[in-house]
């Protein structure tokens, strides 16, 4: 069992992928984090809780969500148990990283080409952390389309 209260709930049991991060476990609850955030953006992140880049992954959300929670909603949506996005959101690799803000997409200029998602490993919570603090700026100014350097 882990020592930290904050990875073991009484009401949740620990999941060694989800490291204290929230997990969305049905096609309602995505819907819901994805209309009913209206003042934080909402980070998604798609994959397998099981695969080596999503472990990594989450390790990175987990180290930058103490910086951005007042801004950001991390959530985790493991594809094998909620299916229902994977080919409207064209899920098709290991670990997917998606923003949207009060019920918006929003697209993302990094550099590198798709603008919807992220779908490379990040650097690390210091570069994650920009990209979230960019997407969070460009969201609250009311862009559609947010540039951002990786």
């Amino acid at each position: 069992a882990p020592s930290s209260p904050r990875l073991a709930s009484p009401h949740r049991p620990w999941r060694p992928m989800a490291h204290g991060l929230g997990h969305l476990h049905s096609a309602w609850a995505v819907e819901q984090a994805l209309t009913g955030e209206e003042s934080r953006v909402v980070l998604l992140r798609f994959g397998h809780d099981h695969d080596p880049e999503c472990m990594l992954m989450d390790e990175v959300l987990l180290e930058a969500s103490i910086a951005l929670e007042e801004a950001c909603r991390i959530s985790l949506v493991d594809i094998k148990e909620v299916p229902d996005f994977t080919q409207q959101y064209e899920l098709y690799d290991p670990c997917t990283l998606m923003f949207v803000y009060r019920g918006r997409h929003l697209q993302l200029e990094l550099g590198l080409g798709d603008r919807y998602k992220i779908t490379w490993p990040v650097g690390g919570s210091q570069e994650l952390t920009d990209i979230v603090e960019a997407v969070i700026r460009g969201a609250r100014q009311g862009r559609d389309l947010i540039v951002a350097t990786r």
